[in-house]
């Protein structure tokens, strides 16, 4: 079909004047639509044109939406990886301040961290960014690009993450970065400008950005607020879905395209580790340098002495308990202000694990109370049992066999919901990416087909349609002491397993086992090595039930709770030592 040209005889039968500047004086565009000559307003207006061509009878219809433009971005945006880590950053932070953190977490906090580390690294606010290095990675990959001048993204990334900017990176600041040359096409295996050189300029000493270190910048903004959200919180957060995290890029600007090596970049294939976050975080603390964090001190949330009540609550444990952790706590010093202050700076600095600590100081009480060795608890639990029958009135002594049976029951229940849930997630990002055009409606047709298999499987299965989340809670097992069924063992008391003797009360347990003599001294990188078939039934289901609570594996409680036994009877232990060490013999 020939494309008729604007002319004054095809538009004769158009009389209307223009809304605008009220003239007649209608043209028609190469594609058949009117516009006013004088103030070139475009109008919706459906036309028929007969065609010049053999198909002289052919009509072809449109119908005006204005003039077509082709879109500035079609290719994408030239965008960094900075950029992109820059904006699951802000979308962590945004979703963390939707659960209730202090709003100062990413306007203040969070951006003055990520800011030292772009300076840190050389991407920006310095006198010289990486624009040279860059020069020198591209010069090295196999293209033909080459870069002209600087890369200005210190102008680019120098704006303050506000609330405005959920973007970060918005079509004028782009502009920024428009002074790469003119033969400086990006290549073929990486949507992003430094993608394929990445992962390749590393330096000693650097500290290259990482989906895991994503939540190291934010469990350091939590602690330097210090929020009530620990670091098993934040990553059980991350796996419940209310944090971004997994195929967190669904959610860059649509002109961000990523290809090839970008995915390995951001694309997540397993959950992040506890220990992994937590050494990443300490690290990023000393590379950019901070400064003392705030101090932790007794009523701060991060106190041992307040997250042993939370974890004996949560774990259906007596409140009479709690005076125990206290006396532990403040035996080995693990409640002082420099032991639980953060100090990059100094190298004799604890990295303390907060929660991990707190779950191991209840472990080493309840070891204390009841030995946990299959035998003394289980004897302890038939003479309480025995009690409580004929002393009905009164508050009831805690049991611990009955308190193990209901436990038990309901952390099956929690942990048959967990693992379907974990079947039924899906890897895959639920939004396709869409990168070309021409396979735009195939791969859409797909996902489509995809959508409905899933739909016809859930009813034909029976399974309910996938509700949306519910806010978390701090707790994962609820009891409550107005439940009739006597399962809330809070309000329990600890008189039949304490006794007093003169103005001390002892516990009638006298006996105590280590779970090790000798921490290891091996470069492993812990400090021994847990082994469930080494220990008592009890001991290890108290280990899964905190396990499951904090979603760590049950050798990082273990390794805490040695570590705790080894400061609290150090004095026991170097006895012991002397005892078994073989003298030294004189020469004659």
């Amino acid at each position: 079909m020939c494309v008729l040209r604007p002319g004054a005889t095809r538009t004769r039968d158009y009389n209307e004047p223009c809304v605008q500047c009220s003239d007649v004086n209608w043209g028609l565009t190469e594609e058949g639509k009117f516009y006013c000559r004088s103030c070139h307003n475009v109008i919706e207006r459906t036309r028929e044109v007969l065609t010049g061509d053999v198909t002289s009878n052919a009509r072809a219809q449109s119908i005006s939406k204005g003039l077509k433009k082709k879109k500035k971005f079609d290719k994408g945006w030239e965008w960094y990886i900075c950029e992109g880590f820059q904006n699951i950053l802000c979308q962590q932070a945004e979703a963390l301040q939707s659960l209730g953190v202090s709003s100062q977490m990413k306007d203040e906090v969070l951006w003055n961290f990520w800011k030292r580390y772009l300076q840190k690294s050389k991407h920006a606010h310095c006198d010289k960014p990486f624009s040279d290095a860059t020069h020198d990675a591209f010069s090295t990959c196999e293209s033909d690009t080459e870069v002209d001048g600087n890369i200005e993204l210190s102008r680019l990334l120098d704006l303050p993450c506000s609330a405005s900017d959920t973007d970060l990176i918005s079509e004028s600041s782009i502009g920024a970065v428009s002074s790469i040359g003119k033969s400086s096409e990006r290549s073929v295996w990486s949507g992003s400008v430094d993608g394929s050189s990445y992962l390749s300029k590393k330096k000693k000493g650097d500290l290259l950005m990482s989906m895991p270190m994503t939540l190291a910048f934010c469990y350091l903004a939590l602690l330097w607020l210090r929020e009530a959200i620990m670091l098993s919180d934040l990553l059980r957060l991350v796996m419940d879905g209310h944090i971004p995290y997994l195929n967190a890029y669904k959610d860059f600007p649509e002109e961000m395209k990523m290809y090839g090596i970008d995915f390995k970049i951001f694309h997540v294939q397993s959950w992040p580790a506890y220990d992994d976050v937590h050494k990443k975080a300490h690290d990023l603390a000393t590379y950019i340098e901070l400064p003392r964090f705030p101090d932790i001190e007794e009523g701060i949330f991060l106190h041992p002495n307040i997250l042993c009540m939370k974890y004996l609550m949560e774990a259906n444990l007596p409140d009479d308990m709690h005076s125990w952790t206290c006396r532990v706590v403040e035996k080995i010093g693990i409640g002082e202000t420099d032991f639980l202050t953060l100090h990059p700076g100094n190298k004799s600095s604890c990295r303390v694990k907060y929660d991990i600590l707190a779950i191991a100081v209840v472990v080493v009480v309840l070891k204390i109370l009841f030995l946990l060795d299959d035998q003394y608890e289980w004897l302890l639990s038939n003479y309480i049992e025995e009690r409580n029958k004929n002393n009905k009135e009164g508050c009831p002594v805690f049991d611990i066999g009955k308190w193990y049976v209901v436990v038990r029951n309901a952390m099956d229940v929690e942990q048959k919901k967990l693992n379907e849930e974990r079947v039924r997630h899906l890897w895959r990002c639920e939004k396709p990416l869409l990168y070309s055009a021409m396979r735009k409606s195939v791969i859409l047709k797909k996902r489509q087909m995809v959508v409905d298999l899933q739909r016809q499987f859930r009813t034909l299965s029976g399974l309910m349609e996938p509700t949306e989340k519910q806010k978390p809670s701090g707790f994962q097992l609820h009891w409550t002491e107005e439940n009739t069924a006597g399962n809330c063992f809070h309000g329990h008391s600890m008189g039949g397993i304490l006794q007093e003797n003169g103005n001390v009360i002892t516990t009638l347990n006298r006996n105590y086992w280590l779970c090790t003599m000798k921490l290891c001294k091996n470069k492993c990188g812990h400090l021994t090595h847990y082994k469930e078939s080494d220990f008592p039934h009890t001991y290890q289901f108290v280990l899964n039930l905190f396990s499951f609570l904090l979603r760590v594996q049950p050798s990082v409680i273990h390794e805490e709770v040695c570590a705790i036994e080894n400061k609290l009877f150090s004095s026991k232990i170097e006895k012991k030592s002397r005892k078994f060490k073989t003298p030294k013999r004189r020469k004659p």
